[in-house]
């Protein structure tokens, strides 16, 4: 693809299959952050955007065979989200909530950042546990209906951009808490007096960050719009018609 200053970093990681390793490297956020030009994101974190051009359009090592969500099934996107993202998060959540509560509780004296720290890495893990089951229970289960419909369809929410919509914000929201965690952390770098449980909570906060930037970029910039234009595509078969 042609790549410009005005290019959004949604289309980008969509279209480049390495483009996320990139935008991780320069700390440019490619989930939340979608819908800003590749200009305005590299003066946000204020690196040269040819430096990243350059990046971008270098041949990529070999990542195996890469599934181009754009065009893939939907039902097969929202399954993919499920098993891969869903499953890891909830398997990593208590596992942060437990271990963040612990080297709070042991080295909260010694370490202060960490009475800073807890509140957000506690409220971040219960948001996202409430967030996770609103998707699972309502907005996925209609996306999955939409890509088997084959005519007009209607939700009891009235339109799908009314739950997207709550998502999205809810996305940015974890963003938030994610940027507060890194400054805290110091870039999940943790102390070196720090023992084993204060450095697989470091660790899991980094993944976890990781997962939830590639997570939320399928649902907010692939998933999300490609609902919205079914769902408005097969209703306006009935004006059509």
């Amino acid at each position: 693809m042609t790549i410009s200053l005005q290019t959004t970093i949604g289309e980008l990681a969509s279209a480049i299959p390495h483009a996320a390793r990139v935008f991780e490297s320069h700390r440019i956020d490619y989930c939340c952050g979608g819908r800003r030009n590749l200009g305005d994101a590299c003066a946000k974190v204020g690196v040269d955007p040819s430096t990243v051009i350059a990046e971008l359009e270098a041949p990529a090592r070999d990542l195996g065979v890469q599934t181009d969500w754009r065009v893939a099934p939907l039902a097969t996107l929202a399954q993919h989200i499920l098993d891969v993202h869903h499953t890891f998060m909830w398997q990593e959540l208590p596992r942060i909530e437990q271990l963040m509560q612990k080297v709070a509780r042991v080295h909260g004296e010694t370490h202060p950042e960490l009475r800073e720290l807890s509140p957000i890495v506690l409220g971040m893990v219960d948001e996202l546990n409430l967030h996770l089951l609103k998707e699972e229970r309502v907005l996925f289960p209609y996306i999955q209906s939409l890509a088997a419909a084959t005519g007009p369809v209607s939700a009891p929410f009235g339109t799908v951009l009314h739950p997207i919509s709550m998502m999205n914000t809810e996305h940015e929201d974890a963003g938030e808490a994610l940027e507060a965690i890194r400054r805290l952390t110091d870039d999940h770098r943790p102390p070196e007096d720090a023992c084993g449980s204060y450095r697989a909570l470091y660790a899991a906060l980094a993944a976890v960050e990781l997962d939830l930037h590639q997570h939320i970029h399928l649902e907010s910039n692939v998933l999300f719009p490609r609902a919205l234009d079914l769902e408005q595509t097969l209703n306006s078969s009935t004006a059509r018609g």
